[in-house]
């Protein structure tokens, strides 16, 4: 078990600068109440955050043309038809965006550097995940795609195989684009059915370009998945690919909108289930690429009760301090909290009481998520010589 000092931790308070203003779901208060509570906890207790520095331009070129970086610098002043997804419902235009933008950029490329340097083996960046904007385009309430800049750095910096897992709610659309030709990142996003879910993508049959076939992979799962679903299925495709693939590097989004209470969709975890989750990945990260684990936050709009307490979760997953689920909430916090919000029902502790034990697929079709399951398996698991029908591959 790694000590707190094994991690390394991005944050600044300028990461709330990324405002995209008045009613929007992607609210930054979510993120100061997180490192607010995970500090109440103790979790932060003898970690140095780390502060982090604009992405320079040369940076954000990695996966931006330069006319999307110049739309985005003058579209504050030109808010109207500005073009590349700019001024919508989804991606208002606010001040300063491109400077907001490119800290967050900075934040991961930041965390990337403390595990490339060889300073620590874990890094996290909540503010981070923002895995929906392509080359020339924002989308999903993502500007610049920091996912896939700290991703390319990292290719340049000492890693040709890197592993990149995408939990949230929604296709990892804007990473699987920047890298579906590539056979150095092997890409995988679990996500609410397409069908069902914005942005429609994110089905079994992309497996990747014809320089990386088989370097996509799509579990897209049904509505209303539970912590037991979920879980059932990331057992039956990550691990084995992962084995087969063996990255030197796991780059994750984890996103919190697959909880219950999520607005702006309907699968059914628990904060349990993400805590579980979390520990997987630390677990897949030792196993599978000596213990080297980005971890960046996403989406997650359930802005008090959910969000905090998963990625506190999340950071004591990565300091390797994990907390108990019957932790009980902070008082400091929850006096807080009810001053800005005194109608809002709070949670009594780090859990929702989830169970987030699963059975393992063993290439029945017993459960409702066991269709995707095989649909994904039989996709891209002979890509990477593995056999789709049988449980042990």
């Amino acid at each position: 078990m790694a000590t707190p000092t094994d991690a390394a931790v991005v944050w600044n308070s300028a990461l709330l600068d990324y405002d995209l203003g008045g009613s929007h779901p992607l609210n930054p208060v979510r993120l100061d109440l997180t490192i607010r509570l995970a500090s109440e906890l103790g979790v932060l207790d003898g970690v140095s955050l780390l502060v982090p520095e604009q992405a320079p331009e040369a940076e954000l070129l990695r996966v931006h043309s330069q006319d999307y970086l110049d739309a985005v610098k003058r579209a504050p002043g030109e808010p109207f038809d500005v073009g590349h997804g700019l001024g919508t419902d989804d991606n208002p235009v606010f001040e300063n965006m491109h400077s907001a933008a490119s800290l967050v950029a900075g934040s991961s490329l930041l965390a990337a550097r403390q595990i490339a340097s060889g300073v620590t083996k874990r890094a996290v960046n909540i503010a981070g995940g923002l895995h929906h904007a392509m080359r020339d385009t924002a989308a999903g309430f993502c500007i610049y795609n920091d996912c896939s800049i700290a991703i390319s750095w990292l290719l340049d910096n000492g890693f040709d195989r890197i592993a990149y897992i995408d939990t949230d709610v929604h296709h990892g659309d804007g990473v699987q684009a920047a890298f579906y030709d590539d056979p150095r990142v092997l890409t995988i996003s679990l996500h609410q059915h397409p069908m069902t879910l914005w942005p429609g993508t994110g089905t079994p049959s992309e497996t990747g370009g014809d320089n990386a076939q088989g370097g996509s992979v799509n579990v897209a799962l049904p509505p209303m998945t539970s912590d037991a679903g979920w879980l059932r299925a990331f057992d039956a495709v990550v691990p084995s690919l992962l084995g087969a693939f063996q990255p030197q590097l796991l780059v994750t989004q984890c996103g919190v909108d697959t909880h219950r209470d999520d607005p702006l969709a309907d699968l059914a975890l628990t904060v349990d289930g993400h805590r579980a989750i979390y520990q997987r990945l630390r677990d897949l990260a030792e196993h599978h690429a000596g213990g080297n684990w980005l971890a960046l936050g996403g989406g997650g709009y359930q802005l008090v009760k959910v969000v905090p307490r998963s990625w506190t979760h999340l950071l004591a997953t990565a300091l390797g301090a994990d907390i108990a689920p019957d932790t009980p909430m902070p008082q400091g916090w929850l006096r807080a909290v009810r001053a800005a919000a005194p109608q809002l029902e709070l949670p009594p502790t780090l859990s929702d009481g989830g169970d987030p034990t699963c059975q393992p697929w063993g290439g029945d079709s017993e459960h409702r998520v066991d269709e995707a399951i095989t649909s994904t398996r039989r996709a891209v698991f002979p890509l990477h010589g593995l056999d789709p029908d049988d449980p042990r591959d």
